[in-house]
C-alpha cells in the first residue's frame, strides 16, 4: 500500500513539474511576443494633448503652415485687383510705394497697394480619443507579396467571419505599416481587441497580427495668426472708369514694369464696382 502511494505521488510530482515548465514557456512566449517590434501598436497617441507649432529652424520660430493640401479662401472688396508676382522680392518692391499712378493716354488712374494677409494654424492642440468602432492590425511582415486590394480583401474576410470573432467590415484603409478597419457594431471591435492576437492566412503563409484599439487625434484649440500672402498685393480704391477686361489690362502692364518696381506678374484677378470676389489659395508645389 505505501509503496502504491509513493509512486501516484512521485507520477504527480513530475506531471507538476512537467506543468511548471510549460507555464514558464508560455510565460517566456508572451514576452518576447509582447516586446516584438511588429507587435507594437506604431505612433501610440499619448493620453495627455499634444501642441504642435509651425516649423523652429536654427533656435528661432518662424511662421508655416501646419497643415497640407489646405485652401484658404480670403474675400476682396469691389473696385479692387488682387496681383500676384512669381518673386516675392518684386511684391515687396511694389508695396513700398503705398500709391501707384497709373498714366493712360486720357487719364491718370491713382491706386493704392498693400498686402494681403492671409490667415494661417501656426499652432494645433490635439488631444486622442479612440474610435469604438475601429480597430488597427498590425505586425505586417516586410515580405509580404500582396498588393493593396489584395491585403485589404484577405483582412475584410477574414475579420468579416463571425467565427474569428469578426463582423460586417464597413471601412477599411491602408495606413503606413498598418490596416485600420471599422466595423458596423462596436462591440465586433471591442472583441477583436480583447483577444489580441489572430493568426490570418496572408498569401501562402500564416501570420500572427495584433488588433489594438484604434485612436484618432481631436482637434482641441487652433491658434490662427495673419501673415501676408509673399507673393500677392492687393490694389484698391480703382476708379471707376474702365470695365473690367481693359483695367485687367492696364494693371499687369503697369506691374509688369521694372521702372514702378514691378516684374512678371503670374496672375490678376479684377473685382468690378459693387461687387465682391473670393481669392483661393492652395499649396504651392514644390
Amino acid at each position: 500500500m505505501s509503496e502504491s502511494l509513493d509512486a501516484a505521488l512521485c507520477i504527480l510530482q513530475e506531471r507538476q513539474a512537467r506543468l511548471k515548465m510549460r507555464l514558464q514557456e508560455l510565460q517566456q512566449l508572451r514576452r518576447e511576443l509582447k516586446d516584438s517590434p511588429q507587435n507594437k501598436i506604431p505612433f501610440p497617441m499619448p493620453e495627455i494633448p499634444l501642441i504642435f507649432r509651425g516649423l523652429t529652424k536654427n533656435g528661432r520660430h518662424t511662421l508655416k503652415p501646419l497643415v497640407s493640401n489646405f485652401r484658404i479662401c480670403c474675400p476682396l472688396p469691389g473696385s479692387s485687383a488682387l496681383v500676384t508676382f512669381d518673386d516675392p522680392k518684386v511684391a515687396q518692391q511694389v508695396l513700398r510705394q503705398k500709391e501707384h499712378n497709373i498714366d493712360m493716354e486720357e487719364c491718370r488712374l491713382q491706386v493704392q497697394v498693400q498686402a494681403l494677409e492671409l490667415p494661417m494654424v501656426t499652432a494645433i492642440q490635439v488631444a486622442s480619443q479612440p474610435d469604438s468602432h475601429r480597430v488597427l492590425v498590425s505586425g505586417f511582415p516586410a515580405e509580404l507579396r500582396l498588393s493593396e486590394e489584395e491585403l485589404l480583401d484577405k483582412l475584410e474576410i477574414f475579420f468579416g467571419k463571425a467565427k474569428n470573432g469578426g463582423g460586417d467590415v464597413e471601412t477599411r484603409e491602408l495606413l503606413q505599416g498598418t490596416v485600420m478597419l471599422g466595423f458596423a457594431k462596436a462591440e465586433v471591435a471591442q472583441n477583436l481587441c480583447q483577444i489580441g492576437q489572430f493568426s490570418v492566412p496572408l498569401g501562402r503563409q500564416q501570420v500572427l497580427l495584433k488588433v489594438s484599439p484604434y485612436v484618432r487625434g481631436v482637434i482641441h484649440e487652433a491658434e490662427i495668426k495673419s501673415q501676408p500672402a509673399p507673393c500677392s498685393v492687393l490694389v484698391l480704391n480703382i476708379p471707376d472708369v474702365l470695365d473690367a477686361q481693359e483695367l485687367h489690362d492696364v494693371l499687369e502692364i503697369h506691374f509688369q514694369k521694372p521702372t514702378r518696381g514691378g516684374g512678371e506678374v503670374e496672375a490678376l484677378a479684377v473685382v468690378p464696382p459693387g461687387q465682391q470676389g473670393l481669392a483661393v489659395f492652395t499649396v504651392k508645389s514644390a
